[in-house]
């Protein structure tokens, strides 16, 4: 795709897609329990997807829309949502599952156009500038997408349409579930302006209690905002803020191509999260993605970074440079792990990611012959594995060595 200075197109204006899977976690369990025989639906009943019940300081990751209706929200207590509704049912969340199911839509998902962005485990963006002359109606297409996923894998999920990926997010927002909705940039003061300031995407809870101090309370009141004045409060956010409330956004989606210069996946959180060991837990499934993506370009690398954003929408990366090169989930999570314990600044994270970098096609090192022998059987046990998740989908087989890292490192903490 090729753009102009302005960001558009130059084959036309831009349209694009993003799929939002609608309340992921709880759709997909409830899914995967109605193919293993199960006869209610989770969905049609007070329930949510959390941690451990025992631990009070497990969380509600997913809610019911019953659920909802008792107050319950997401990133409360398991604790505190049981105070609401006694009878509430909770599940634990089953994460290969959900990379499974990702990978389900992902694939499907695909099949329009090359172009595709996973922007989160049950999020896509999809660009489909200059189909026209394949696709007559995308309003139609997005239905057909909706009712596609919907039929034929058991969940449901919206579909917005924009002119850039800021307005495809907020128009897959509306109202929900199992809808399609546009906001074409002729649409964004009708259909955006005259929402509350909190529903602007990337604005966090501390930002819109701000903007609310100021008297800004809706997306129209930030649209107008001279940028002076905003800049004495959010300094160099400020043009951003203003730019997202009049729906101007030049980000390209940005597919993962066959071979690539640099692989890195991250992920917009569904709460702030600020418990590291819950972050150690997401940073492995990015870790095991990228890890497995490098390894079918048959590359090693010698740069593993972190990326930060937290909820003040500061961002920041650490990154370390590996004396030998890697392509080893196993190798690759114990230099995350080592990023994280010197990067963390214990913030609320509202996303984080892994990035490969500076692919090399060998492991140039000096070893001995005992190394080198244990390196062909890692090697060997990750292929295996590699066809297994290919096969099933997600982390469904590891090597036994990664899941002893959290715990080394954190007992190395307590001595």
């Amino acid at each position: 795709m090729f753009y102009n200075l302005n960001g558009d197109s130059i084959m036309g204006e831009r349209i694009i897609f993003h799929v939002d899977v609608n309340n992921a976690f709880l759709s997909w369990t409830a899914v995967k329990m109605l193919n293993e025989g199960e006869k209610l639906d989770i969905r049609k009943i007070p329930s949510v997807i959390g941690g451990n019940e025992k631990d009070r300081h497990g969380i509600v990751l997913a809610k019911s829309p019953i659920a909802k209706k008792f107050g319950i929200v997401t990133a409360e207590t398991l604790y505190s949502a049981r105070k609401k509704c006694p009878n509430l049912k909770i599940f634990p969340p089953d994460f290969r599952w959900y990379y499974k199911e990702s990978n389900l839509m992902y694939k499907y998902l695909s099949t329009f156009t090359p172009i595709i962005e996973r922007y989160s485990v049950d999020e896509c963006f999809l660009d489909l500038t200059g189909t026209n002359l394949i696709y007559k109606d995308y309003i139609k297409l997005a239905y057909e997408i909706k009712n596609h996923i919907r039929d034929e894998f058991g969940f449901t999920v919206n579909v917005g349409i924009g002119n850039n990926k800021l307005c495809a997010k907020m128009a897959s927002d509306f109202e929900k579930p199992d809808k399609v909705h546009t906001l074409y940039n002729n649409e964004i003061k009708d259909k955006m302006w005259g929402l509350p300031i909190e529903d602007l995407f990337m604005v966090g809870k501390s930002s819109s209690k701000k903007l609310r101090e100021l008297g800004i309370s809706k997306i129209g009141d930030l649209a107008v905002c001279k940028e002076n004045y905003l800049r004495k409060y959010f300094k160099n956010q400020a043009v951003f803020l203003i730019n997202s409330a009049n729906g101007i956004d030049y980000s390209k989606v940005e597919p993962r191509s066959s071979k690539s210069d640099s692989i890195s996946v991250s992920e917009t959180l569904p709460y702030d999260v600020s418990d590291k060991e819950k972050i150690k837990e997401i940073l492995f499934r990015q870790t095991d993605e990228v890890s497995r993506a490098l390894r079918e370009q048959e590359q090693f690398a010698k740069t593993v970074a972190v990326t930060y954003k937290n909820s003040l929408f500061q961002s920041y990366q650490h990154q370390m440079k590996l004396s030998v090169p890697a392509n080893s989930t196993t190798d690759i999570y114990k230099v995350v792990i080592q990023i994280l314990d010197e990067s963390w600044k214990d913030d609320a994270i509202r996303n984080i990611g892994v990035r490969l970098a500076d692919f090399c096609n060998n492991r140039v090192e000096q070893v001995s012959i005992f190394n080198e022998v244990k390196e062909k059987k890692t090697g060997k046990i990750e292929e295996i594995a590699d066809n297994i998740n290919k096969k099933y989908g997600g982390a469904s087989v590891m090597p036994a060595s990664i899941k002893v890292i959290g715990k080394m490192n954190r007992n190395k903490k307590s001595n």
